[in-house]
């Protein structure tokens, strides 16, 4: 029979190891927390950019409509002034610039909708998840 002998677990070698486990744990954390910011910032400029393409096509919407106004107004003026054939060309292109307006706004509304929040919503998502996977890993 082989008789075997037992260290005791708790000099240097077992604290150079929770020692180096604890540096690594902070390492990954680090990353972690450094890989979450850098998504947050990818999605808030994403929501930016739409942000940004949604207030330019309202403002191009408005635009339009401002145009379609003064066609429209100048339709009336031609309509009042002469009953003939030209002012009802004039209201209808009235008519189709404050359409396409209406469309460019809403296209913009659209756009605009999809960037609110501006709260990185994906990147909250993965901490959240990362914190419940450190937690359930604490609790082993």
């Amino acid at each position: 029979m082989a008789v075997v002998e037992l260290r005791d677990q708790s000099g240097p070698a077992a604290e150079a190891g929770v020692a180096e486990l604890i540096r690594r744990a902070s390492d990954d954390v680090s990353r972690l927390v450094r890989g979450e910011l850098e998504l947050a910032k990818v999605e808030l400029t994403a929501k930016a950019r739409n942000a940004g393409l949604g207030a330019g096509l309202i403002g191009g919407g408005v635009g339009l409509a401002w145009y379609g106004v003064g066609v429209l107004i100048a339709a009336a003026v031609l309509g009042l002034a002469v009953a003939l054939p030209a002012w009802l060309a004039a209201l209808l292109v009235g008519v189709a610039l404050l359409l396409i307006a209406g469309a460019l706004a809403m296209v913009g509304r659209s756009r605009l909708q999809r960037a609110v929040p501006p709260v990185p919503v994906e990147a909250m998502n993965s901490v959240r998840a990362d914190v419940d996977r450190i937690k359930a890993g604490a609790r082993r």
